[in-house]
């Protein structure tokens, strides 16, 4: 939804519902750049040895001890369909905070901060009914290169949050047995 608003100058301008302009950290994934609001961003670190926690889904590649906190990651190759990557020098974890469980996203580097202008970023396009980009907050347009612009909090879906959670929280019960 669109809605109109008048300039001090008296120009008439269109504005978008929401900002979708800001900064972003932008990253790659199989080639693509890819951008999420830096705000939803706490850090970026290196991969760690990663726990596998069974019976969870195949995008769910298991938890982390960061610094006695037990973190969920998820390889987003994977969430997104794409063909697992080997990890090397340049994969890195960029941990975020979704509905207030901090977790990691498991990408193949992390290029850089860009401020986009809402000027910038256009709606994602239809791919029709049976393409679902309701998780693609827009895309953005820097240097002449285009970068998918995400809602993480849309990526990262409500029942696997908490399925996430509570992966989390069951390697956390038994990181403290096995330290009892």
């Amino acid at each position: 939804m669109s809605i109109s608003a008048r300039h001090t100058d008296g120009h008439q301008a269109e504005l978008s519902g929401t900002n979708r302009g800001g900064k972003f950290l932008t990253f790659f994934l199989a080639g693509e750049e890819y951008g999420i609001e830096i705000l939803k961003v706490h850090e970026i670190i290196g991969v760690l040895p990663i726990t596998r926690v069974p019976r969870t889904p195949n995008s769910i590649l298991g938890v982390i001890n960061l610094r006695g906190k037990v973190i969920p990651i998820v390889d987003l190759r994977l969430k997104f369909g794409m063909e697992p990557k080997k990890i090397d020098e340049e994969t890195c974890i960029i941990v975020v905070r979704v509905q207030g469980i901090q977790m990691g996203i498991l990408v193949d580097k992390v290029s850089e901060v860009r401020n986009i202008a809402s000027a910038d970023v256009e709606d994602a396009p239809s791919f029709g009914s049976d393409v679902d980009t309701e998780y693609i907050l827009g895309i953005g347009k820097s240097e002449g290169r285009v970068k998918l612009l995400l809602d993480i909090d849309k990526v990262l879906a409500t029942q696997e949050v908490v399925d996430l959670g509570d992966a989390a929280d069951a390697a956390h019960e038994k990181l403290l047995s096995s330290a009892a």
